[in-house]
């Protein structure tokens, strides 16, 4: 007999190739009509694109966006929020843009129109991550949530497949975490594994086609599926490892993803089968761990935490930091077993 809750996030989703054309549109259907464009040099061709369709609407350009949502920089943007007198963020990119226009959003109650051209799935979640003093911290609220979303295929052809290896990997992580969630159910359940299946079938695809536009559809449909998945439940100890990594020692955020979740899938295992079986069974492949580990590493992905810049001898303060509080996980989380987890991922040992 099921028993659970199911809270759905109210957003408006445009999606499909070309679908960037309409962002005018869109923030019009808002009623808003001065927007703060977000971009950065990785996507400046793109948001060139919508500044073009936003025409006067837009009044103001912001391209400095950076990992992991510095308070310090919010700070600074706001500034340019107050002088133009915005009432709406336009944000193009992955999830630093997409931070930084939730981190406004917070402070200021302005809409938020979200262009993603990564696979991060923070668009469509009540949640922000910020960092401040080397700790990132993360907070849910329903003013965090963007109101409209505009996936379009066709902005995500240039990004080039290492990064959409890591970017769909960090899409996959919240698929799978979202499985034995406290929050767990069928809802979430069903749509985990349809982004699982699709980023099983899209990496292969962009692999030997980088321009795909099937696999590239596949990828951006996961990001929207996994990134749904991580704002209606609580991630464990997998999110929780990756924002240590990410917030105190600087590692990269989405190739951190793509890194540790077999290993702490891996280290799960034992506590949640039939999680497992489900996971292997949506990849068509006899171990989940294993087969996300053989994914990343056929798609060419980063599989040590040494290549990313970590360094041996802190791997015993990241077990600290990341075991200084309970939080909820399927399997008890110990120091050591989180030492034990971040060594494999430091040498890119493969689970058995």
């Amino acid at each position: 007999m099921y028993n659970f809750v199911y809270t759905a996030q109210p957003a408006r989703v445009v999606f499909g190739a070309g679908t960037a054309a309409r962002v005018a549109d869109e923030v019009e259907k808002l009623g808003r009509s001065r927007v703060l464009l977000l971009g950065g040099d990785h996507v400046r061709k793109q948001a060139d694109f919508v500044e073009d369709i936003l025409g006067g609407l837009r009044v103001a350009r912001f391209d400095g966006a950076v990992m992991h949502t510095p308070v310090a920089l919010t700070e600074r943007v706001l500034r340019l929020v107050e002088e133009h007198d915005v009432d709406a963020v336009v944000a193009v990119g992955g999830g630093s843009t997409t931070g930084l226009a939730k981190a406004l959003a917070v402070r200021t109650g302005i809409d938020q129109v979200i262009v993603p051209t990564t696979y991060a799935g923070s668009e469509v979640t009540p949640v922000l991550g910020e960092t401040a003093d080397g700790v990132k911290t993360t907070r849910s609220s329903p003013e965090i949530l963007p109101e409209t979303v505009i996936y379009d295929v066709e902005f995500t052809l240039s990004m080039p497949v290492p990064m959409a290896v890591n970017s769909a990997l960090n899409a996959m992580a919240h698929a799978v975490e979202a499985m034995y969630a406290e929050q767990a159910n069928p809802i979430v359940d069903a749509l985990a594994l349809q982004a699982i299946a699709a980023i099983g079938r899209g990496l292969p695809a962009i692999g030997a086609d980088a321009v795909d536009h099937g696999g590239r559809s596949e990828l951006l449909l996961a990001a929207w599926l996994a990134g749904t998945c991580l704002g209606a439940v609580g991630m464990g100890l997998h999110h929780k490892l990756c924002h240590v990594l990410g917030g105190s020692f600087e590692l990269p955020h989405a190739a951190t993803h793509a890194v540790m979740l077999p290993h702490v899938m891996a280290y799960n295992a034992e506590a949640v089968p039939g999680v497992m079986a489900r996971i292997a069974d949506a990849l068509g492949t006899e171990s989940a761990p294993a087969g996300v580990f053989d994914l990343v590493a056929a798609a060419g992905g980063p599989t040590t935490l040494a290549e990313l810049g970590m360094r041996e001898g802190d791997l015993d303060e990241a077990a600290h930091l990341a075991t200084e509080r309970r939080y909820p996980n399927p399997r008890e989380i110990t120091r050591v077993g989180v030492r034990r987890v971040l060594a494999e991922a430091f040498e890119g040992v493969r689970p058995a």
